[in-house]
């Protein structure tokens, strides 16, 4: 049996499109992958029989998330609007420490600046090491940035619902992907995206995934309390001089990071998300990671 391999551009009830050269296959997949509990994500590089139309083998994986639902990504945007729903930090900081601890880069889009100022925004992630990007996709403000970081890479846009990832992939891709009105009843997006989907762009690859408003973080992160501060990149300067080694940077004195947010060479913000980040982590049992 020859089998080719291929990359799965769209996963939709149960079908998966693999693409293999310049041509495209609906294909089904073997029974042992459930036997086995995997489960078959967009990105995913497969060996598959062109022939029958179906998956056979899984190649290895570079990383994978399950919220966005994306294997072998190498950038994660990140979306944000300036306003319903405004920018969340706790939610945003989870997501940057999620790429990073799966060696992924995590770029921060602010997007609709045409209806505020994210000085403010830009300001807290000046320090941090993380790209940021303030877009519009109605002003076509911040596209070609975004188009410079994906040319050749497979990238994830995620974020809460309504933030206008769908807009910003119709300006890129020029695409039409079903957008919606933010529902004011609920102060959030309706889910529109109803598909994960891989597009080609320029070498590359932009998935799509549908909008979710919340990390399961247990399920997503093998990260132990003690090396969370690592993934906070502005806290590294610090870390180390602390007056006790155990110091956690939450609340101990003599603690070189909390001083650092004191004198402003890191955020409150940042170091809050940090702070219950490290406290859900420690709620953790070994068994259930």
């Amino acid at each position: 049996m020859i089998l080719n391999d291929g990359i799965i551009l769209k996963v939709l009830a149960g079908l998966y499109t693999v693409k293999s050269g310049n041509n495209t296959y609906e294909c089904s997949a073997r029974g042992n992958f459930k036997n086995k509990n995997i489960k078959l994500l967009a990105g995913d590089s497969v060996k598959f029989n062109a022939e029958e139309k179906v998956i056979c083998e899984l190649n290895k994986r570079k990383n994978f998330l399950i919220r966005p639902p994306v294997a072998n990504i190498d950038n994660l945007f990140i979306v944000s609007s300036f306003n319903n729903p405004t920018p969340n930090a706790i939610y945003i900081d989870r997501l940057t420490v999620i790429a990073d601890i799966n060696n992924i880069k995590p770029i921060i889009v602010f997007n609709k600046c045409d209806t505020g100022d994210f000085s403010e925004w830009v300001n807290i992630y000046k320090n941090s090491g993380i790209g940021v990007i303030v877009a519009s996709a109605k002003e076509n403000i911040g596209i070609e940035e975004i188009k410079e970081n994906i040319s050749g890479k497979i990238s994830a846009f995620t974020g809460n619902s309504g933030v206008g990832k769908s807009s910003l992939l119709n300006k890129i891709l020029n695409l039409k992907i079903e957008t919606g009105e933010v529902s004011k009843k609920l102060g959030r997006g309706k889910h529109t995206t109803r598909e994960t989907s891989l597009y080609s762009y320029n070498n590359g690859y932009i998935v799509d995934t549908p909008g979710f408003s919340s990390i399961e973080t247990e399920k997503v992160l093998n990260c132990k309390k003690e090396d969370s501060a690592k993934h906070f990149n502005e806290f590294n300067p610090f870390l180390g001089k602390c007056k006790f080694t155990s110091c956690s940077h939450t609340t101990e004195k003599g603690c070189a990071v909390i001083e650092a947010v004191k004198n402003g060479k890191i955020s409150s913000s940042r170091h809050s998300s940090y702070v219950d980040f490290y406290n859900e982590l420690k709620n953790i049992k070994e068994w259930e990671r």
